[in-house]
């Protein structure tokens, strides 16, 4: 049977995911606050639309949108797509939100015989436009296995997780140690210049040693080159510190070295660091120390 799909959010990670999408689902229907992607998906096969009803007449509506409260007001808010969405019709949502908000959403849309999965995705853009993504999924199983063929033309990895909100549980613990690793980089190597080593060639060592991890491989040789553009802007990944710290106080369970590189985030945002990627905190012990991590790899 040909299933009616909907794509809305199409930003850094939503316009290579609908792209990819497209190939599972020609026709798509594609929706975003901004219309700047419209024409190159025009291009490729969508069909752009500002049409909440028509969005919500979909089988299937995927969404890859920035927070809990973008998303909470695309479908409940005043013209959201609750109101549209049919009874048996699935909400996949690929966005990175909280658990409690996650819970919160399929309760409600429960209510209305929809079913929601939480389907957060990893591996950033590049992956995104390879179509190689991790989705790690809560909700209902069978939900899940109906929208499998469409979410596997963006993630190669599917893993289902359990109930709803373990997706997005899954994906915070990632995120976590992702954001901890970058953190440790911020302040490590820039240690390593101050005492006299060449950057370049400590980079080297440490994306060829133990030292190595993914967050080193991509953001130390762009450190190098000064470019704080290429990942997640910082404002909007400090979102996920903020779900880590909130769920360890209310669990009662002590996360010291989240805590550490928590401080080393707020620092760089305070210092105007925001709208880069997390590669910038380096910028947070350059300031203090009075050196640059640059040069050439070596």
């Amino acid at each position: 049977m040909t299933m009616k799909v909907a794509f809305v959010g199409l930003g850094q990670m939503g316009r290579p995911m609908a792209r990819n999408l497209l190939k599972a689902a020609p026709g798509l229907l594609v929706h975003s606050a901004s219309a700047t992607a419209y024409a190159e998906l025009a291009s490729h096969g969508a069909v752009p639309t500002d049409d909440r009803r028509r969005i919500g007449q979909s089988d299937i509506v995927f969404l890859s949108l920035p927070g809990d409260s973008v998303v909470e007001q695309v479908l409940c808010g005043p013209d959201g797509l609750s109101q549209f969405l049919r009874p048996g019709s699935i909400v996949v949502d690929t966005s990175t939100i909280g658990y409690t908000c996650t819970r919160d959403l399929a309760g409600k849309l429960a209510g209305r015989q929809v079913h929601f999965v939480d389907a957060p995705v990893s591996g950033m853009a590049a992956r995104a436009a390879d179509g190689t993504l991790t989705a790690m999924c809560g909700g209902n199983p069978e939900a899940l296995e109906t929208a499998r063929p469409y979410l596997a033309s963006i993630a190669s990895s599917i893993l289902y997780m359990g109930e709803s909100g373990t997706g997005q549980l899954a994906k915070l613990v990632n995120q976590l140690l992702f954001d901890i690793n970058c953190a440790a980089l911020a302040e490590v190597l820039p240690m390593a210049v101050k005492l006299g080593l060449d950057a370049g060639k400590i980079s080297a060592i440490v994306n060829s040693g133990t030292g190595r991890s993914y967050a080193s491989e991509f953001f130390v040789p762009r450190m190098l080159e000064r470019n704080f553009s290429d990942g997640y802007p910082m404002r909007h990944a400090y979102k996920d510190l903020v779900s880590g710290a909130e769920l360890g106080a209310r669990m009662g369970i002590p996360l010291p070295v989240l805590a550490a590189a928590t401080a080393t985030y707020q620092s760089a945002l305070l210092q105007g660091h925001g709208t880069e990627d997390k590669g910038a905190m380096v910028k947070v012990f350059e300031k203090l120390l009075g050196v640059e991590f640059q040069g050439q790899p070596a």
